[in-house]
């Protein structure tokens, strides 16, 4: 018996490990080894402003250029019904310009009652970047009023919401975790400015037997500030309900929510975290 939970506690030391090795120092390698390897070269891309979308990182996972949704689905397979207004690359008149200029083309407007997408390739642990508008001008309170959501793994919410001088729950204004963590501060712009979430996210763990190892942690920034500083979720979000984790692969789809409002969406990338 003694042996038997001598290797269970290994074992689940290592597991744990494993889960923390990042926040560890490598005792590998010396301090200041030359020897070490060094991290890769990347080009880090460029900040978006309101007219242009920023240039992603040069090993970043584009999953939305401002052209077409071809990475994205509806659940069941089927294209994406979303609305899509292309990005102009050479505009030919001072209408087309402006619009250029003002961000008024280069994304795609969920269309109400066509259903959530999702994208057709699963990702796990990872830095996204998204950026959104909300509906202008603003209509309807609370809950009614530019409602969306980020969902990572198809399964925990950010929520995206028109939460400028608007009230609603704190556990579900933009950029809560949906009904478990509200953000520590509301940075919202005003309706119809292009918005910003990055989020950093790793995927609960579990072992052969589905036993949680370790769960879901998101850290978000809302246009630049901190507003989810690494925390636990309790499992997949919900609303008025906290279902537990159920095991699952490491790699699940993203999604994007259909809440019958016309929110716009570009510039949405994404790098994996190894």
């Amino acid at each position: 018996m003694k042996q038997i939970l001598a290797l269970t506690c290994l074992s689940l030391f290592a597991c744990v490990s494993c889960s923390l090795a990042q926040t560890q120092v490598d005792p590998k390698w010396q301090i200041h080894d030359p020897n070490r390897p060094v991290p890769p070269v990347i080009d880090p891309g460029t900040a978006s402003t309101q007219g242009t979308p920023g240039r992603p990182p040069s090993d970043a996972i584009i999953l939305f250029d401002g052209k077409d949704l071809s990475k994205w689905q509806r659940k069941d397979g089927t294209p994406a019904e979303w609305k899509v207004v292309p990005v102009s690359p050479s505009p030919k008149t001072a209408e087309e310009y402006l619009k250029k200029t003002q961000g008024e083309n280069g994304y795609f407007e969920v269309v109400p009652k066509t259903g959530y997408i999702y994208t057709k390739e699963p990702f796990g642990d990872c830095q996204l970047h998204v950026e959104f508008a909300e509906p202008q001008p603003a209509k309807g309170q609370d809950q009614d009023r530019g409602n969306s959501g980020v969902f990572l793994h198809g399964l925990y919410e950010v929520q995206v919401l028109d939460s400028y001088e608007s009230k609603t729950y704190a556990d579900g204004q933009a950029a809560a975790v949906y009904g478990q963590f509200p953000p520590q501060v509301n940075a919202s712009r005003p309706p119809g400015q292009w918005q910003t979430y990055d989020i950093i996210f790793h995927g609960p763990r579990f072992d052969t037997s589905g036993k949680l190892l370790r769960p879901a942690l998101i850290t978000a920034f809302h246009n630049g500030v901190l507003v989810q500083d690494n925390v636990e979720l309790t499992g997949p979000t919900g609303h008025h309900v906290r279902p537990p984790y159920t095991a699952g692969p490491e790699k699940l789809p993203l999604a994007l929510q259909d809440h019958n409002h016309p929110v716009r969406y570009r510039n949405i990338w994404l790098r994996e975290l190894k």
